[in-house]
């Protein structure tokens, strides 16, 4: 049966405008509309007391929790147990972060090892860096199947590069529509954005459970987004299986305005207020007679 906040969270969606429950952002575990929080582990603080306060706060908003630049390979077995078991109390589930590529320098064996390490840990999700690991597409596509085998959930993450001078100015730009832009080409590494998709792909069909993109140089400025790149990555893979960095409040903004409340984005614990109030403004906006604007107004 529902609590109070969930059922809050039914009643603004359904003012969204979609006819069912079935159609709505769902309650926990959502398969759409996801936020997965970076940890806030760098804190001087101790890592479970400062995760205990926000989770506190803010656990019916956050879905998964990230281990982010592999902190937990500098804590003590004992408190990344007692870490995960206080976020899988929230109904959170818990990645590892792109930690993984550091474990292959010792061999697939070590990787296996690693898997197995981070299940009774009580990790959830491995994350595998498709940039950091430079294997081949079929390597690839094994660790996935070998994370799917162990009965975690597998989530490869990928980086879109292009040159920098493909980033129109604004006065180029014509209801945000994407311009090419005539200036001379730099010597930076441009990205094959067909390819990436196709690598995403069949990691889908090889098992993995969402396919990550870390797109810092679309997502780090709202102004100055390759919006094509975007709308080309959610079109071909679907909302529901595309997860995207948003570094900072303004992109936040800038995903669920264009598309929605059940876009997947993955921010700073610090931002995590903020997502959930522009996912419930974005629904008020769709609906105005909807009586609640947010679920966090409850708070």
């Amino acid at each position: 049966m529902r609590g109070w906040r969930e059922e809050v969270v039914a009643l603004s969606l359904r003012g969204y405008g979609y006819g069912n429950e079935e159609d709505d952002r769902p309650e926990k575990p959502r398969r759409y509309g996801v936020t997965e929080m970076r940890s806030p582990f760098y804190s001087f603080r101790p890592a479970n007391q400062a995760l205990q306060e926000i989770l506190d706060s803010l656990g019916p908003f956050v879905d998964g929790l990230k281990f982010s630049g592999g902190c937990h390979s500098l804590m003590g077995k004992e408190l990344v147990r007692e870490i995960t078991d206080l976020a899988h109390k929230h109904d959170i589930y818990v990645s590892t972060g792109d930690w993984a590529e550091h474990l292959l320098r010792q061999g697939p064996s070590s990787f296996k090892q690693y898997v197995e390490e981070c299940k009774a840990l009580g990790f959830d999700t491995i994350e595998l860096n498709a940039g950091s690991l430079k294997l081949p597409e079929d390597a690839l596509l094994r660790l996935v199947r070998l994370i799917k085998s162990s009965g975690l959930r597998a989530k490869p993450l990928f980086s879109v590069k292009f040159d920098s001078s493909d980033i129109p100015a604004s006065r180029d730009r014509a209801f945000g529509a994407y311009i090419a832009p005539v200036k001379k080409q730099t010597s930076e590494r441009v990205e094959d954005v067909d390819l990436l998709i196709r690598r995403a792909e069949r990691c889908l069909e090889a098992g993995a459970d969402m396919i990550m993109i870390d797109a810092d140089d679309i997502c780090q400025q709202a102004d100055s987004m390759r919006t094509d790149i975007v709308a080309k990555i959610i079109g071909r893979l679907g909302l529901e299986k595309t997860m995207f960095e948003a570094s900072n409040a303004s992109t936040s903004e800038w995903f669920v305005k264009r598309y929605g409340p059940r876009v997947n984005l993955f921010v700073d614990h610090s931002d995590v207020m903020n997502l959930e109030r522009l996912r419930g403004f974005n629904m008020r906006r769709s609906n105005p007679s909807s009586r609640f604007s947010s679920p966090f107004f409850l708070m």
